[in-house]
């Protein structure tokens, strides 16, 4: 999935069944680095936000309570995608 049909679907409130590989995609073009992994852990910093998102993975796919959690951030910081 693009990240612009992604983020969209996200902020719609829809987070189940959100690949990890696209929800990184989708951190990454918002600004976020990957911080480090330890195990199931993925973790990703941002410049201007205060919070780290971390995710975790289940069957290749992120929690969807994570899945909100960075839609709250999206929201809270107006990140937007990079060109």
């Amino acid at each position: 999935m693009n990240t612009e049909r992604l983020l969209r679907k996200i902020k719609q409130g829809n987070v189940n069944n959100v690949a990890l590989a696209d929800l990184h995609r989708l951190l990454v073009g918002l600004g976020f680095d990957l911080a480090r992994v330890r195990g199931s852990h993925h973790v990703y910093s941002h410049l201007e936000c205060r919070e780290i998102v971390n995710v975790q993975e289940v069957g290749g796919q992120a929690k969807p309570y994570q899945v909100r959690q960075i839609a709250h951030l999206i929201d809270r910081y107006n990140l937007e995608l990079e060109a």
